[in-house]
């Protein structure tokens, strides 16, 4: 965020620069509801500040949309990247799942909150497909075995820079871009 988002901001900081600020529980139903709980806490702790909060997660279709908004505790709470990753590919060579097609896709939702007060909403996404095994090394999450659509390898084995110029997060900041420029020509 910090990359794409430069040029529209002096400063851009995370939670962990905010003393006393924990993550709250992340409960929703929808990257939607989870985002606006993350973006509402913390706007509501620094009422000041405008506050960019995401919440993003992988959708495979043959899993009806899992691991979805569990993609971050998919293995369980206090699992890792790799024992999700794990599981992702051991229920998709389920027999059930023999002969679907792995298309999936990666979706973010940010929400743009000021003095515990939703402002804006925005959203992006990228198609592609899960691979049979991980490729690359680059990234997190299930990035090694997501394949963008038009590519032939992973978003593990794309460059930072490639990956900011397609990824649903970068899709999801462009709308936040546009809605800046919009909001400085009113």
């Amino acid at each position: 965020m910090r990359a794409i988002l430069a040029d529209y901001f002096d400063q851009v900081t995370d939670l962990s620069s905010l003393p006393g600020m924990g993550a709250p529980e992340e409960d929703g139903a929808t990257f939607a509801e989870n985002s606006t709980i993350k973006a509402l806490a913390a706007s509501r702790a620094h009422p000041e500040a405008l506050v960019l909060a995401d919440d993003s997660g992988l959708e495979v279709d043959a899993l009806g949309g899992a691991p979805g908004v569990h993609s971050a505790r998919y293995a369980g709470v206090g699992a890792d990247d790799a024992q999700n990753r794990a599981k992702l590919l051991a229920e998709l060579a389920k027999p059930e799942q023999a002969g679907l097609p792995r298309t999936a896709r990666f979706r973010c939702v940010l929400t743009l909150a000021r003095g515990g007060v939703p402002v804006a909403q925005f959203d992006g996404s990228v198609e592609g497909r899960i691979a049979e095994q991980e490729q690359g090394s680059g990234g997190f999450g299930y990035d090694c075995l997501f394949i963008p659509e038009g590519h032939e390898v992973s978003f593990g084995e794309l460059s930072e820079a490639e990956k900011n110029a397609i990824s649903h997060r970068a899709r999801a900041l462009a709308h936040f871009r546009e809605w800046l420029e919009q909001q400085a020509k009113a």
